[in-house]
């Protein structure tokens, strides 16, 4: 696609994000009904009855401002995480605060060095700001933090490491992490993308990377509303770090960015426990009945600490996934990721679990 005459010239490089069609329009083209998502690693519960409360009373100042500072989130969440209410930032969802740190950091020229497959707004935010990305490739869809280690130079600017990793679904022991913090230079930030956060903690050896802020202040955690609270459609997510590197962010940071909805939304989504345990054992039991239910059709899948699970179909996913589109299922399909034989499946509920199942197994024999 042409680009303006006086555009930035490095964004002829950017590859825009793909998003998926709206369901209805999906139905009006394909001529189905009752079309079930299973692409976007949504929450399938829902957002928490407490959260939809507290939006319908706020309905009415819409007309307001949002509160700039996010104070009561701020102090909540300070609260709930035993942290200092000045080591937060707010965002549009945790995306929002991950192009901030490349606003704020790169330049151009200046090295990012990330994982291949990993989350695309990190190379996107990378190439708009035209730093130069430094990929890193997965083995057995494993982070190689000793091939990141060794990828770092004078230029190196900022490190991303997504925790559980996207599209991946794997997260890398404390251990692991710990021993790559310690070799970072401390003038590198090292961002800990943990919108997964609270599906992997369950895991014993997964990080508890608040712990690490006092040790390493050149580190940055992003965790998010939208994924096990269930509020993607209202934005909202927040970083942890330093207060030198909260300073920082705030720099690039438009007023106002998190609005009045997303705000007394999260707010009351941390105070309903009930919601959240009931979502999480909703994916425990889904991911096993995926994973079941795939291992018997002889299909590969990656073991997943998240809401998701990558699977590699064995043949090109493409024609697999427009089968499922026409039976009223919608997947991910990883061609973007350079995953062509793979697609990736968000866990939902128990009904819509087996229908895609049902479906898979028709479109596997089809193509």
């Amino acid at each position: 696609m042409e680009l303006f005459p006086t555009a930035k010239p490095n964004l002829a490089r950017v590859k825009n994000y793909q998003p998926g069609k709206p369901i209805e329009e999906l139905e009006r083209e394909y001529g189905v009904h009752n079309v079930i998502k299973m692409a976007s690693n949504e929450n399938a519960l829902g957002a928490s009855p407490k959260a939809l409360a507290a939006v319908r009373k706020a309905l009415k100042n819409i007309h307001r401002y949002p509160d700039g500072g996010c104070f009561y989130l701020r102090k909540r969440l300070a609260d709930f995480l035993g942290v200092d209410p000045g080591n937060l930032v707010f965002g549009n969802g945790s995306d929002e605060l991950l192009v901030f740190v490349v606003r704020a950091l790169v330049g151009r020229g200046d090295e990012v060095i990330l994982a291949d497959p990993t989350f695309l707004i990190y190379e996107i935010a990378t190439q708009v700001e035209n730093g130069k990305l430094v990929k890193v490739p997965v083995r057995n869809f494993q982070y190689d933090l000793e091939g990141m280690k060794d990828k770092i130079s004078p230029k190196t600017k900022l490190i991303f490491i997504a925790n559980p990793d996207n599209p991946v679904g794997t997260y890398i022991p404390q251990e692991r992490l710990l021993k790559f913090l310690k070799a970072v230079p401390r003038e590198i930030v090292v961002v800990l993308d943990e919108a997964y956060y609270e599906f992997a903690k369950e895991n014993s050896d997964y990080p508890d990377s608040l712990e690490f802020l006092g040790l390493f202040p050149n580190l940055v955690v992003t965790r998010t509303f939208s994924k096990a609270y269930g509020l993607s459609g209202l934005r909202v997510g927040y970083a942890v770090a330093d207060e030198k590197l909260v300073n920082t962010l705030n720099k690039v940071r438009e007023p106002f960015n998190v609005n009045l909805l997303a705000q007394v939304a999260a707010l009351a989504a941390l105070d309903d426990k009930a919601h959240l345990k009931k979502t999480l054992q909703a994916v425990r039991s889904g991911r096993n009945y995926l994973y079941r239910e795939l291992s018997r059709l002889k299909l590969e899948i990656v073991k997943t600490a998240t809401n998701f699970a990558l699977v590699d179909l064995g043949r090109d996913a493409k024609n697999v996934y427009e089968t499922l589109l026409k039976a009223g299922v919608i997947v991910r399909p990883m061609g973007a990721w350079g995953l062509k034989s793979f697609i990736r499946v968000t866990i939902g509920k128990k009904q819509e679990n087996e229908r895609f199942i049902r479906a898979l197994k028709k479109a596997l024999m089809q193509n």
